[in-house]
């Protein structure tokens, strides 16, 4: 347990969603539905958060409806199926989501995880309560950091990540992130509820914001929506989930140069024993392979773009030739000081990958050589594996897919 604004608080173990509205920016689609049961590939959307929120420990779900309520209490019933328990309060259809919390608030309980019923994002709770302990703050929304402008943003934040301006329309200057839901609220932020009738946002989080009392989590990682239908192609690609795996290249691929030594040149790159094997087996497999890499040296003089864009060509052609593919390189040209976001250990470039591919990346695998591969991994929050001179890449990759032939043979028999 933990103690906030003189009150103890337990790891939540209930959802709570606000699934109410008529989804009028998802018409046609939810002409005889409520946006939560929109199908992406065939399931409702809502499908993939019940999941999710099993899969990080949730037991409870409370499900705050409002539109065609039947739709959703018909097809996810009192949740045995889903492995946890569902609970529902209805309201009216045109109420705003902070008359349908207060409707409800008797059946929440003291410490609790707010989503919205249209938003999409890879949680780790376990680093979401840490840092919600850490901030020792009675609520914590999730943000987009929006470092690529997806969409416009709606707070503005200290240097330690607490939220000072929460805007929900969007008009102060300096705005920043954006907030997408997956929030860890006490009970003590349910004391804001108006009488009047008001969005929640509006209601609880700006008077958070404006008196100390909201932190956030901020993630690099896009989230996914179906809450207009200008994203459902985006979250449909998101969801397909082909398998990912993402390379550094120098100690894996081909044998790592000295210390601030660099491959120059094709005639200096040698491949290590197994490794275009390795990218075969992933390609055959049905993997997409995605390559990041530090490349100081041309930033240092060392060589150039260009040089580099040579190797590269060269290297996916013997790939190529010996049945594999490269999908994707990306690499950083920058020297160790100067500051930007694509250097390794900093996570940049895997995000960049993120966003082009639609990449869940809490299941996207990693695999680099070194310390810095491993703490940009731990940064974007995704699986890790070390080449080491005793475990080398096709090693790992014979590892990884021999793990997924038993992980689809499990899935068969207990289907059928």
């Amino acid at each position: 347990m933990t103690l906030i604004e003189g009150r103890n608080y337990e790891r939540p173990r209930q959802a709570v969603i606000l699934a109410g509205g008529r989804g009028t920016r998802m018409r046609p689609l939810t002409a005889d539905r409520p946006k939560p049961m929109v199908p992406v590939l065939g399931r409702p959307f809502l499908a993939y958060q019940l999941e999710q929120l099993r899969n990080q420990g949730f037991e409870r779900v409370l499900l705050l409806l409002g539109y065609l309520p039947h739709v959703i209490q018909d097809y996810f019933g009192d949740g045995r199926d889903w492995g946890m328990q569902i609970e529902y309060s209805v309201t009216g259809p045109d109420d705003l989501t902070s008359s349908r919390v207060r409707t409800a608030r008797h059946l929440i309980d003291p410490c609790f995880l707010m989503l919205y019923c249209d938003n999409y994002w890879p949680m780790n709770m376990d680093r979401m309560w840490q840092r919600f302990l850490q901030a020792q703050k009675p609520g914590m929304i999730t943000v987009y950091s929006n470092k690529d402008a997806y969409s416009r943003g709606s707070v503005i934040l200290d240097e330690d990540d607490n939220v000072t301006v929460f805007d929900r329309l969007r008009t102060t200057p300096g705005l920043q992130g954006v907030e997408i839901s997956y929030a860890i609220l006490t009970d003590r932020t349910l004391d804001l509820l108006p009488e009047e009738d008001l969005l929640f946002e509006e209601a609880v989080y700006t008077p958070l914001a404006a008196q100390g009392r909201l932190s956030a989590y901020v993630s690099d990682h896009r989230y996914y929506s179906v809450g207009s239908l200008e994203r459902l192609p985006a979250t449909e690609t998101f969801f397909m989930r082909q398998p990912t795996v993402i390379l550094d290249r120098d100690g894996v691929l081909n044998r790592k140069p000295a210390r601030a030594h660099y491959v120059r040149s094709w005639d200096e790159w040698e491949w290590l024993p197994g490794s275009r094997d390795a990218v075969a087996r992933f390609t055959q497999a049905g993997y997409r392979v995605l390559i990041v890499s530090n490349q100081a040296g041309v930033n240092r003089g060392a060589m150039t773009r260009g040089d580099v864009e040579v190797i590269h060509d060269r290297m996916k052609r013997d790939i190529a030739q010996s049945g594999g593919r490269i999908d994707a390189i990306y690499y950083c040209p920058h020297d160790w000081d100067e500051g930007c976001d694509c250097r390794k250990p900093k996570p940049g470039m895997l995000f960049q990958a993120q966003r082009e591919f639609s990449l869940d990346m809490s299941r996207t695998l990693f695999i680099g050589d070194d310390e810095r591969d491993k703490l940009a991994a731990d940064a974007a929050e995704c699986p890790f594996l070390q080449v080491t001179a005793d475990r080398s890449l096709l090693h790992i990759a014979s590892h990884v897919l021999k793990r997924d032939c038993r992980a689809s043979a499990t899935n068969l028999a207990s289907a059928g």
